[in-house]
């Protein structure tokens, strides 16, 4: 079992910047693949980002590639998200997730944390 836990999510204005984390606890963490999803309302659920636990190979979404940042702190077991530049239509609940897959599907995430919402509005 995998528990995860977001937060940083809040109202931000175009252009700011935000940095969400993702607590994840369990015995095999390490073992598997971190993912950022987002889902916007009225929207589908979306891949945004993937990043593994050793040794930190990263993959992101056309949409956010050079605004997001995708990082690890192994020793606290924690994912973070930058994001920079931030848009309006970056607004949406933001997931963390783990896959034994490096996949950008969600139906390939064993796990998933509650979201956190992120609001880009001036």
């Amino acid at each position: 079992q995998v528990q995860l836990v977001e937060s940083g999510g809040g109202l931000v204005q175009p252009g700011g910047s935000l940095r969400l984390s993702c607590a994840a606890s369990g015995r095999t963490v390490s073992s598997y693949y971190m993912g950022w999803f987002r889902q916007a309302p009225g929207k589908e659920r979306e891949f945004v980002a993937r990043i593994t636990w050793i040794p930190g190979l990263r993959y992101y979404a056309d949409s956010v590639k050079g605004r997001f940042t995708v990082s690890r702190d192994n020793a606290k077991n924690a994912v973070y998200l930058q994001m920079n530049s931030l848009k309006p239509e970056d607004t949406a609940n933001y997931y963390c997730a783990a896959s034994t897959a490096a996949s950008i599907r969600q139906r390939d995430y064993n796990y998933w944390g509650q979201g956190t919402q992120v609001t880009v509005s001036s």
